[in-house]
């Protein structure tokens, strides 16, 4: 029996608190398009990693043509003429097409970079994925869809017989998105094999041979050609059990708090936004990866201020062009990423508490350190940090108890609308269960709250109706009993309400 040109067998990958893969089996076959799909933290772009040397497995094995590989770093993938585009374009914008495509295998002359011989080799790749540019132009002034075709020519000069694509389409026009069908088309005609990591299950559709589905790390199953359909991709992608993990229970909500009408956002210009958080209520924001989530909240909170539309905070329009503003009329957010945007980690644990109370709790415009004092001690308390006391610097305190000195510095200022963005990502079981428990009790007591997870269970367990975007839109709003994970996946992968 023919062996498969690159067979991944029971690779698994820890890193600190996470098993990443849990033993994870994938196989390629040559001039084949392999999809490789699953929810937000399913273990694709670790795979990938593996595959193409970027890092190594705790164990398991590659295998190319049936005999074991070592792939230990890039240069050993690329000697196997392995090759990864990813989903961020790793290109010198101030060096010339030509120069990016042998970048690090530079065709040398008496000693010298040889940039006509580079140029010259650089057509026939060029024209292969129908890129009609001088070579000898600047990356910098070529379009993403031109750049990402860069990016493949840049493969096929290596000889790439496996091309792993991470969201390929992710920045791409609709058009710049066709033109790279029919490279990848042709390329397969060719016998390069493709593995094609994507969100849009549209273009699995249209573009796999076979379809990987990963699930927490693990196999969740495969498809083949004839098998690979909207609702069946779906399934396999989902399918966890609820526990009693979530202590939420429905509020009577109160009166809109929070209104949206047509907002349109910097990073989604064409997409108008209109939605309301009411008092009491916690409403999710669920989508994939580039739907816009964080964009909506930092455009809510005048980081990236909008460029149309209204909103209006307890019935009074606001437009927020800076935090500063957004504190003012009530919001509050807690961003994604705690140690760059949320505290100070080297500062102490009460003066991180105290930092958004600052311009509030003034003497005389000089800090009131014994304010200061008692706002931390009661917060310390509120939320258990748990500190030896508020002099100890946030960086030795635990993720939870990071992310509970960021929400404690929001919650001394009272807010109308708190919005949260990964509220438990990177904290332990215990510490998320106390964030949740924390969310019910501030909307017991009728603070709106707007939250984005990446975590299907956290959206089903700990909302009253969720939000659901793909590619900058709200393409759908479900309340609590029509909340599945089937539901919510099969509109954040861009289907219609009416299909959910």
């Amino acid at each position: 029996m023919e062996h498969p040109l690159l067979e991944a067998k029971a690779l698994v990958k820890i890193f600190p608190g996470v098993r990443a893969l849990k033993g994870v089996s994938m196989t390629l076959r040559s001039g084949e398009v392999l999809a490789v799909i699953g929810e937000n933290g399913a273990g694709k772009s670790t795979l990938m990693k593996i595959l193409a040397g970027v890092q190594q497995p705790d164990s398991g094995g590659i295998f190319i043509e049936g005999k074991l590989a070592r792939i230990d770093s890039v240069q050993h993938a690329l000697s196997q003429r392995i090759a990864l585009i990813h989903q961020e374009l790793n290109l010198a914008d101030n060096l010339d097409v030509a120069a990016n495509i042998f970048l690090g295998r530079e065709k040398l002359r008496f000693g010298l970079i040889d940039k006509a011989r580079q140029r010259r080799e650089a057509r026939p790749l060029l024209a292969a994925v129908g890129l009609d540019v001088d070579p000898a132009v600047l990356v910098s002034t070529l379009s993403i869809g031109q750049q990402q075709m860069v990016e493949i020519a840049k493969a096929l000069s290596v000889n790439a017989r496996v091309l792993i694509m991470d969201e390929p389409t992710s920045s791409l026009s609709s058009h710049e998105s066709e033109n790279l069908f029919k490279v990848i088309r042709d390329l397969r005609s060719r016998g390069v094999s493709i593995v094609y990591i994507s969100h849009r299950l549209g273009e699995v559709r249209a573009l796999a041979d076979r379809v990987t589905v990963l699930r927490d790390g693990a196999n969740a199953g495969e498809l083949s050609r004839d098998e690979i359909t909207h609702d069946a991709m779906v399934k396999l992608m989902v399918g966890r059990d609820l526990s009693q993990f979530y202590p939420h229970e429905v509020h009577e909500s109160g009166a809109a708090v929070l209104e949206v009408e047509g907002l349109r956002t910097p990073a989604h210009p064409a997409q108008q936004l209109s939605f309301s958080v009411c008092a009491g209520e916690i409403v999710g924001v669920a989508g994939l990866v580039g739907a816009g989530r964080t964009e909506l909240l930092t455009t809510l909170f005048g980081v990236t201020p909008a460029i149309g539309g209204s909103i209006q905070i307890a019935g009074r329009s606001v437009t927020p062009v800076s935090p500063l503003q957004a504190i003012a009329a009530g919001l509050a957010l807690v961003p994604e990423d705690r140690k760059k945007q949320g505290v100070v980690l080297e500062m102490a644990v009460r003066d991180n508490l105290s930092l958004a109370s600052l311009r509030r709790d003034q003497r005389h415009g000089m800090i009131d350190r014994r304010q200061a004092a008692e706002l931390s001690g009661e917060m310390i308390a509120a939320l258990k940090i748990k500190t030896p006391d508020g002099r100890q610097p946030v960086q030795f305190l635990s993720g939870g108890n990071q992310q509970k000195v960021v929400l404690g510095k929001w919650l001394a200022l009272r807010p109308r609308v708190l919005l949260l963005d990964e509220p438990t990502r990177g904290i332990d079981i215990g510490a998320k269960q106390e964030i949740y428990k924390l969310m019910e009790e501030l909307a017991g007591k009728g603070v709106a709250i707007l939250f984005v997870s990446s975590e299907m269970e956290e959206i089903l367990g700990m909302s009253d109706r969720v939000l659901v975007m793909h590619e900058g839109r709200i393409t759908g709003e479900l309340v609590r009993g029509e909340l599945t994970e089937e539901s919510v996946m099969h509109l954040a992968t861009g289907s219609t309400l009416a299909a959910a």
